[in-house]
């Protein structure tokens, strides 16, 4: 079963409040101004749009929604005026505001849910020190939720960018390591060149003057040629030695990218039988880095399985989350990237949102 996140409890813990106010009034004795039909189509639509606006919608229609959830609230109030507790509604719709509208809009609903209260109190015929004490405490509890939500909302932003410079450090160190190893190698084959060119040049040399001696002094250039070929044997097998270097380890290189991420639970699986030169890990790092940032910023998910296989085609890489998925995902500059370090190798990738979110990566042989 899926966790829900800290916003979408409490947005539950909202809707259930919002419905319990509600229900109070269908089922009580309160008189209502207008029909109670007609009362309850505008608590739907109220609940509604509302819901919409708090989702990842375009940005018109956010503002249409809630438009229209904020008026409808006014409404709901307003026909029953009697039923005490319905004001809480108008704070439901300022905490969702910071999800719906920019800042200042969301003072500005506070501003006329404010007059909207007033009103109320003239239709209830309160006292003045009742209207005022009444108003003012729904002020500071309408100011106190958006500042919440506010802070909260900044806060998850916070964390999403340094989760996901966490990710870009932890690539750059795995294939910078990598990077290290194949320097030290070029390194390493550059000193065996010099030492073998210069001991076969005086081995060659030491021959050539013993092909035109004879006797002792013959003998004693293949003794010093015999000298040369024994040194020159233990150089090569202590070069050689130093080059024997086990192949990167993908498994551990990909983890690394993918350990200890807050609030995301990643597995990785890599088939053993998966042998990469170091152009085509630093292709896989990078793209499990990429794929592990997008389901952090966008696929509200708490677990991601990545794996890697081969088969006769080449190297597949497939990682699937259990976030909310998108039936029709644009690719931003990120799997664009992906793509076209795939696609340089004559590779493949492919997006699939319908039941979280999928990615599929082919690399040929």
């Amino acid at each position: 079963m899926r966790r829900l996140s800290l916003d979408q409890w409490s947005g539950l813990a909202m809707l259930v409040v919002s419905v319990g106010v509600g229900g109070m009034v269908l089922i009580g004795t309160t008189p209502l101004i207008i029909p109670r039909g007609w009362w309850l189509a505008l608590f739907v639509v109220f609940l509604g749009t509302l819901l919409i606006a708090a989702d990842e919608r375009p940005r018109r229609v956010r503002y249409a929604m809630f438009a229209v959830s904020v008026v409808s609230s006014w409404a709901v109030v307003l026909t029953a005026p009697d039923m005490g507790l319905l004001p809480i509604l108008l704070v439901v719709t300022v905490a969702v505001s910071v999800y719906a509208v920019p800042p200042p809009v969301g003072l500005t609903v506070i501003g006329l849910n404010t007059v909207v209260l007033v009103v109320l109190m003239m239709l209830v015929n309160a006292s003045p020190t009742e209207s005022m004490t009444i108003v003012g405490f729904y002020i500071a509890i309408q100011l106190a939720t958006m500042l919440s939500s506010l802070t909260l909302i900044r806060e998850q932003q916070m964390r999403r960018e340094l989760t996901t410079a966490h990710i870009d450090l932890r690539a750059a160190s795995a294939l910078l390591s990598e990077s290290a190893r194949t320097a030290e190698r070029l390194r390493i084959s550059r000193e065996l060149h010099d030492v073998i060119g210069h001991q076969l040049t005086v081995l060659t040399l030491e021959l050539e003057a013993a092909r035109h001696r004879e006797g002792e002094r013959a003998r004693e250039h293949v003794d010093r040629a015999d000298r040369v070929a024994r040194d020159l044997l233990a150089d090569v097998r202590a070069t050689v030695g130093e080059l024997r270097v086990e192949p990167a380890d993908l498994t551990e290189l990909l983890r690394q990218v993918g350990r200890g991420l807050p609030g995301l639970e990643v597995s990785i699986d890599v088939d053993p039988e998966v042998r990469l030169d170091e152009e085509r890990t630093a292709v896989f790092v990078r793209a499990v880095q990429e794929i592990v940032t997008n389901t952090i910023r966008h696929a509200e998910a708490r677990e991601l399985w990545i794996e890697v296989s081969a088969d006769s085609a080449g190297t597949v890489l497939t990682a699937v989350d259990d976030g909310r998925g998108d039936t029709e995902p644009m690719a931003g500059n990120g799997l664009r990237g992906l793509t076209e370090r795939f696609t340089a190798f004559g590779g493949d990738v492919t997006f699939d949102g319908s039941r979280g979110f999928k990615v599929t990566a082919l690399m040929p042989t």
